[in-house]
């Protein structure tokens, strides 16, 4: 169940199981609790991205929070359980989450796509309620559920209209306390997990981003697809499971969070009621972070008709304050209708169909990733032009009006992407696992008005070396090569 964030519209439940790649994320069922930016080309499907994870959802947890933090309320629980809830008494819907710290990036080698398996399993039932009860409760009560695994969280959320949460959050903690983890429904789930992995292959953006990921961050659990492989998923069986969840989820390694008409001390008492009894002890992480090494890699794969480039150069963690410089600069890159590789590239020169640009940042590492489409003739142009661009933003300090526009879409984008209950209970979650408090939009705003000309030109003066850049290849490339000095900006 991995999938990307899709736009706040909600437009995708349910759809069971599905798999978008946009930011890595494994999801069943509707992915639409989790917001993110649409690609500069309008469309919302760009999967290379997915395996290097977050990224629109990501620069909002590095950014945004919701617009009233009078509204946000936060209570820890004796036993570790962070709860925290933002009232929006004028909607008739809550969004529930249920927040795991812990991600693909945790796992052993061996062990690569067992969160994610834990996840799908998670679905199957409890002793209280088989799977079809759950399915039959929620959406018999006009709501839905949905759950993601990622490179650091794994999550667990449902959207249910406001007389109904009580029941919602009751289903849903009794699924992430007590799963059965039925011997038959391991082995049938590996079945559907397999042809979860066999769709993702079959996608060339997903497939590249799985590449790209391997090499950018290899040797370390941040370059592991999330899904796994074949072998460790045929791998899985009960006593591995039953082990990574007795020491993975605990009350002190979850974080409960919820939005929309409901009242924060009634989530208190049913998050006492239903996890109190947890002792919350867990088995604590600690992992150097990881090395990146910026290769070259060319994947041939003669079946496609484009040519799938990848390019991303190593940023910093969410929490450097350079983020918001970071941000502008891939806003002007390819953030936009108006960005300077949209307008290039697709509008002046006709090369490309999707071109993007996105900041990714996790706990301790982060990538500025370039994407394209186009063909094996047009690709050393597009390259040049990226290249162009890069050259650009170190020679000389961008326009003010540049930096303006740049600016004015950012806060844009982040506003409207706080529309929703899910989107708002989904910030509080990365707020607090990112940042640890929350921030108003207004002090976000001041951040990025904040950002200069001259921060952003000094940024790409340290990002854009020819030595520091990572590029991945995805199509029929008929003997291509591509050498470091061809990337010289």
């Amino acid at each position: 169940m991995v999938t990307k964030v899709r736009s706040p519209s909600e437009g995708m439940a349910n759809r069971p199981h599905s798999t978008s790649a946009i930011d890595g994320r494994r999801t069943c069922g509707d992915a639409a609790l989790l917001p993110r930016r649409k690609r500069s080309d309008g469309d919302s499907g760009e999967a290379w991205r997915g395996a290097i994870e977050p990224v629109g959802a990501l620069l909002r947890c590095a950014l945004a929070l919701p617009s009233d933090p009078s509204g946000v309320r936060k209570t820890v629980l004796g036993n570790g359980l962070r709860v925290l809830s933002e009232s929006m008494p004028a909607v008739r819907s809550v969004s529930l989450g249920i927040w795991l710290k812990a991600g693909s990036r945790h796992e052993a080698g061996s062990d690569s796509g067992l969160t994610h398996f834990t996840e799908h399993m998670v679905f199957k039932g409890t002793e209280r309620f088989s799977a079809r009860d759950i399915a039959y409760a929620i959406e018999g009560l006009g709501g839905h559920l949905d759950a993601f695994t990622s490179k650091e969280t794994t999550a667990f959320t449902a959207k249910i209209l406001d007389q109904h949460w009580p029941r919602a959050f009751e289903i849903l903690s009794d699924m992430v306390q007590n799963p059965r983890f039925d011997d038959g429904d391991i082995e049938k789930e590996k079945g559907v997990i397999l042809e979860e992995l066999k769709m993702d292959e079959d996608n060339p953006d997903y497939l590249l981003g799985t590449i790209f990921a391997k090499s950018f961050w290899s040797n370390h659990g941040m370059g592991r697809p999330i899904i796994g492989t074949r072998e460790s998923i045929r791998s899985f069986d009960r006593r591995q499971l039953r082990r990574f969840f007795g020491t993975t989820f605990h009350s002190g390694n979850l974080l409960v969070t919820a939005a929309g008409n409901l009242d924060h001390e009634d989530l208190v008492l049913e998050a006492e009621s239903r996890f109190g009894a947890d002792a919350g002890s867990c088995e604590e992480r600690s992992e150097p972070a990881p090395v990146v090494t910026p290769e070259i890699v060319l994947r041939d794969k003669p079946a496609l008709e484009q040519v799938h480039l990848a390019l991303g150069i190593e940023a910093f963690p969410a929490r450097d304050l350079r983020r918001f410089a970071g941000f502008v600069l891939s806003t002007m890159l390819g953030g936009g209708f108006s960005s300077r590789m949209f307008q290039k590239i697709r509008e002046e020169a006709g090369l490309a169909y999707s071109v993007y640009s996105d900041l990714g940042l996790y706990s301790d590492t982060g990538c500025l990733s370039i994407g394209a489409g186009t063909s094996l003739d047009a690709l050393p142009q597009v390259l040049e032009y990226i290249l162009r661009e890069f050259r650009d933003l170190k020679d000389r300090p961008a326009p003010e009006s540049e930096i303006r526009r740049a600016k004015d879409h950012l806060k844009g984008s982040l506003m409207l992407s706080l529309e929703s209950t899910g989107s708002r209970m989904a910030h509080l979650a990365r707020q607090e696992a990112y940042h640890g408090k929350i921030r108003s939009l207004d002090e976000v705003n001041e951040e990025i008005e904040a950002v200069t000309a001259g921060q952003v030109q000094e940024l790409a003066q340290r990002w854009f070396r020819p030595e520091q850049i990572a590029l991945s290849l995805l199509g029929n490339l008929q003997g291509l090569r591509i050498g470091r000095e061809q990337l010289a900006c």
